[in-house]
């Protein structure tokens, strides 16, 4: 799964799960991870009615997860007076963060920060665990006069209370409630607590934490939570959407022809309604005259971009939309939440893009994936291929924990279906085996460096298919003829190449204490929190391998264009934080000598092709879908200008880049 399931996830998970209110009396209360149907962790907190807590949570997600201690101590106010958080993150790299008040000084200190100040404030971990302090955040926020409470390091939080049910299991009843707090992450985070004001649970469809002993509510708690969140993404479309009532015209603009990977200059763009109706040189484009006039000098108008790899989740919308992404391969999800999502996008009752589904198949055991359908027989993967096909997906996405001889009776199915195959190389074979069994793509670029490690690498289901890729990479002579005769195989096949480089790019290349490079061309722009989560690291490294994973990283870069050289088709997905972090992939391709203007072309046109959508997509042409995307400056020469979004077009549908980013709390581009 991408970065956001499991940096990302794990930040955003914790901190809307671990938390505990004060209510007098010492007690120990115990809560239940459960991922999709089964047990994956647990946590454990015991606090006094002195303040002191002691919390412990850890949950295994194929082998990562988080195994954390944290001891509180809270003021009378529900402030935060000391923190002591150890133990390792969801990559398995050390946690050690420390925060204390001491004459009136607040320091703070970790493996990412070291930082004091004299203001008064609520401190938040940076570690992932935000148990007893979310619940104490509550508990100041409710007591809060101005309505709002300072946090430390940085930022501002706000309280809303939303819903509350009465629950019942097995003879009991608890009464619960769900708050929301803005100003943590890029959508409220919320919380269910009891009238204690102790922690209760956080439901899900496929990811969940509740008290032990009240699991069965999951479902009851999810369906108000959603319809919730619900209401909220149903104001923000009413609020963000603009619906013109004339034709809108983009005058003497910079059009990005993507079908020829050009620039035309000075150019006037015609919309009515879903279509584009004219694309031509100002000087002899007629103009309606009811049309809206937008002055497109310096800037550049292209078509929205596809994102192929996405996990959709809701709070995406808004992230793709305001960064011009228009269309996304969604490439594992829970089949009724994507299929509800999808249908909000559709109808404008929700923002965001277009969506074109790809199935999800794992096989059952210790490393299976959180969501999907699963097969341990080829009777059982055949018919999940049909049910797939049944619902419109076009795809069927491949997982670890599959059996290899499956393969290609899935590639046979799937085919018959007219569907494509695609995935991660599963457990006991390589990449070139895959390819040779009829996939017709391959996800992420580490599986390309495995298969030159057959024999040497024990489990590819577990994080060693990083680890070992960080081992080695560096050291794989590309120009070799083993890589040769698997790029010549590649291209036999027409086999595509989804590479993800950003999901790599933070593992590879971050280190404590310094900002990861993938989150610096934004870093600023985000809410104060999230930026803190830029300095945390990656994948644990030594003295000893420290460069060697740098190294490493650059070989994924130069992989990627000598196949893109050979004339193998690259896509342009994230697998982690939408919108923004398509836009670095495209920064990153052309870091690994891809040009400009045809990184662009991978992320339109050529995407567009893959899902047999260009008749419709991809390209700016009378007769084409309005989707566009309008931005400062020249991205076919200056990549890094795909971030200065300006205004977004879906199916003529139009949005102010600025202030859909806004509802996420992210400033625009300069």
């Amino acid at each position: 799964m991408r970065t956001r399931f499991s940096i990302l996830l794990f930040s955003f998970f914790a901190s809307t799960s671990l938390v505990w209110g004060f209510a007098g009396g010492t007690q120990t209360l115990q809560y239940t991870i459960v991922s999709n149907g089964r047990v994956a962790g647990s946590e454990v907190d015991k606090y006094s009615d002195d303040g002191h807590v002691d919390c412990a949570f850890e949950f295994n997600d194929r082998g990562r997860g988080p195994k954390i201690e944290a001891h509180y101590v809270f003021g009378a106010d529900a402030v935060p007076l000391r923190l002591d958080v150890t133990g390792v993150d969801y990559l398995k790299a050390p946690v050690d963060e420390h925060f204390a008040v001491d004459g009136g000084r607040a320091h703070w200190k970790s493996t990412s920060e070291d930082g004091e100040t004299r203001s008064s404030g609520f401190y938040v971990s940076n570690s992932g665990v935000f148990g007893p302090e979310t619940a104490s955040l509550v508990q100041s926020l409710r007591e809060a006069k101005s309505g709002s409470v300072k946090l430390l390091p940085a930022g501002e939080a706000r309280l809303e209370r939303l819903s509350d049910t009465t629950l019942a299991n097995h003879g009991q009843k608890l009464h619960v409630t769900e708050f929301a707090i803005t100003g943590i992450a890029f959508e409220p985070m919320t919380i269910w607590l009891d009238d204690d004001g102790r922690f209760f649970g956080n439901p899900g469809p496929w990811f969940s934490e509740l008290r032990a002993g009240w699991e069965e509510t999951n479902d009851q708690l999810y369906k108000l939570q959603r319809q919730n969140a619900e209401s909220r993404f149903a104001a923000l479309a009413r609020d963000l959407a603009q619906h013109p009532a004339q034709p809108l015209a983009v005058e003497h603009v910079r059009v990005f022809d993507s079908e020829h990977a050009t620039s035309r200059e000075d150019q006037t763009v015609i919309v009515d309604g879903e279509r584009v109706t004219a694309v031509g040189a100002a000087s002899s484009t007629i103009v309606p005259p009811n049309a809206r006039k937008i002055d497109g000098t310096g800037k550049t108008l292209l078509p929205g971009l596809f994102d192929m790899h996405a996990h959709a989740q809701a709070i995406d919308g808004l992230l793709d939309i305001a960064s011009g992404v228009t269309s996304v391969r969604d490439m594992g999800n829970d089949i009724a939440d994507l299929r509800r999502l999808q249908d909000q996008w559709d109808k404008g009752t929700a923002v965001g893009p277009r969506v074109w589904k790809a199935g999800f198949i794992d096989g059952r055991g210790p490393f299976q994936a959180p969501t999907g359908l699963y097969a341990d027989t080829l009777e059982e993967a055949v018919a999940a291929v049909n049910r797939y096909a049944d619902l419109g997906y076009v795809q069927i996405k491949l997982y670890s924990s599959l059996k290899p001889g499956f393969v290609r009776g899935i590639v046979e199915a799937a085919h018959k279906r007219g569907l494509r195959v695609s995935g991660h190389v599963p457990q006991g074979m390589v990449a070139s085996q895959m390819v040779e069994d009829g996939a017709d793509e391959l996800q992420h670029i580490n599986f390309i460096f495995l298969n030159f490690l057959a024999g040497q690498v024990k489990d590819t289901r577990t994080p060693e298919r990083f680890t070992a890729v960080g081992e080695s990479a560096a050291k794989l002579d590309l120009n070799s003829k083993s890589v040769s005769d698997f790029i010549q195989l590649l291209r036999q096949h027409g086999t595509t190449v989804d590479v993800t480089l950003a999901t790599f790019e933070p593992m590879f290349r971050a280190r404590p204490g310094t900002v990861s490079s993938d989150v610096a061309p934004v870093l600023t722009r985000l809410p104060a929190q999230i930026q803190r989560n830029a300095y945390t690291g990656g994948l644990p490294v030594t003295g000893t391998n420290d460069q060697l994973y740098k190294d490493s990283y650059k070989a994924m870069l130069a992989m990627t264009k000598k196949m893109y050289d050979a004339g193998i088709p690259i896509l342009a997905g994230t697998d982690a934080t939408a919108g923004i972090m398509l836009h670095r992939e495209l920064e990153l391709e052309v870091e690994a000598g891809i040009p400009p203007a045809k990184a662009l072309q991978i992320a339109t046109i050529n995407a567009a092709r893959v899902l047999k959508q260009e008749a419709e997509l991809g390209s700016i042409a009378p007769g084409k879908r309005a989707d566009l995307l309008l931005v400062e400056g020249n991205p076919s020469e200056h990549i890094s200008d795909i971030r200065r979004c300006r205004m977004v077009l879906k199916n003529g549908t139009v949005y102010d880049s600025t202030a859909v980013y806004a509802a996420a709390g992210i400033k625009p581009a300069d």
